[in-house]
């Protein structure tokens, strides 16, 4: 968001004046242990939040091409499948990743940047 140092509310006035004089004089950015435990923390939340990554390759372009507002009906005459097959993929995208809609699944694409 722009900001050159993140500290937390239970940070202390000294810890306030170090980063303040590392932003100002060393022209560099600041975050407390806490917080960058807190980063670090994040980044492997992410990672393990990747459910889409155990679909096959066809199962992750139906994910996509779903999220990004295509029916059923497009997406089998651009692979030159029955709509029954993609039905059938959908089926598996939502049983793998815990979905229950087309709805849920472009909210985890968007959330994901799967799409654009």
């Amino acid at each position: 968001a722009g900001a050159f140092g993140y500290l937390n509310k239970a940070s202390y006035s000294e810890e306030l004046v170090k980063a303040i004089r590392k932003i100002t004089s060393q022209k560099r950015k600041y975050i407390t242990d806490e917080v960058a435990d807190q980063l670090a923390s994040q980044v492997d939340i992410s990672q393990e939040n990747s459910i889409h990554k155990k679909l096959s390759d066809r199962e992750f372009q139906i994910l996509c091409m779903i999220a990004s507002g295509k029916t059923v009906t497009e997406i089998a005459e651009e692979f030159s499948l029955s709509p029954q097959t993609i039905h059938t993929y959908r089926t598996r995208v939502k049983e793998k990743m815990n979905l229950n809609s087309n709805v849920e699944m472009t909210h985890y694409a968007i959330e994901n940047n799967l799409i654009d």
